[in-house]
């Protein structure tokens, strides 16, 4: 028998791509101190992979312990370039600066995925993405965010690559879901192989 399912995240890109893949689910958005835990990781010298991977369990395990009965989905997403860890900007100048920061360079995306029943961690998937920015001028980068700001400023690195901001890019090398936050192919035949969906 195919247990509930229940994504741990308010994401609505997230929430999109388990609709169009035909996933029937309920959204609890986990409440947990990102901010302090990525803190703590950093200064424990932790890679990008171990923060993303630690967060999205500790998403799917919060929502899990109070919904025993589902099978919850927690993810996270980390960006790092020269081992430098970004957050999602809180206002325009930040998220032009780290845009400067990006410019003209190669960054890492680690999008992490943990499956829990109930409280108990089953799966886990952690990918990485490569991305190539391109060496845009300033009055490109003021005038894409004429246009883009505050939708983007939900989004690590103030970008979305399934909108405008893929026009930021000259490369990208890894998986495009994994790209939009969650890496949907293993979940999905995870999901599958369990008979859940």
């Amino acid at each position: 028998m195919s247990m509930h399912i229940v994504l741990a995240s308010g994401s609505e890109i997230r929430q999109t791509l388990l609709r169009n893949a035909g996933v029937e689910f309920t959204v609890i958005p986990a409440r947990i101190d990102e901010e302090s835990i990525i803190e703590s990781m950093i200064a424990s010298k932790a890679p990008s992979r171990d923060i993303a991977d630690n967060l999205a369990e500790m998403k799917a395990t919060k929502v899990g312990s109070k919904n025993s009965g589902s099978l919850v989905i927690g993810c996270d997403q980390i960006l790092s370039v020269d081992s430098k860890i970004l957050v999602k900007a809180q206002d325009r100048d930040t998220a032009r600066n780290q845009l400067i920061s990006l410019r003209g360079r190669t960054h890492e995306l680690h999008s992490a995925a943990v499956v829990c029943e109930g409280p108990k961690p089953v799966w886990r998937k952690v990918t990485k993405v490569n991305m190539a920015m391109r060496s845009f001028s300033d009055r490109e980068l003021d005038e894409y965010l004429d246009r883009n700001w505050p939708s983007v400023s939900d989004a690590v690195g103030a970008y979305k690559l399934e909108e405008e901001g893929v026009r930021l890019f000259s490369a990208v090398q890894g998986d495009y879901f994994s790209v939009l936050g969650l890496p949907l192919l293993d979940l999905l035949s995870y999901l599958t192989l369990r008979g859940d969906i």
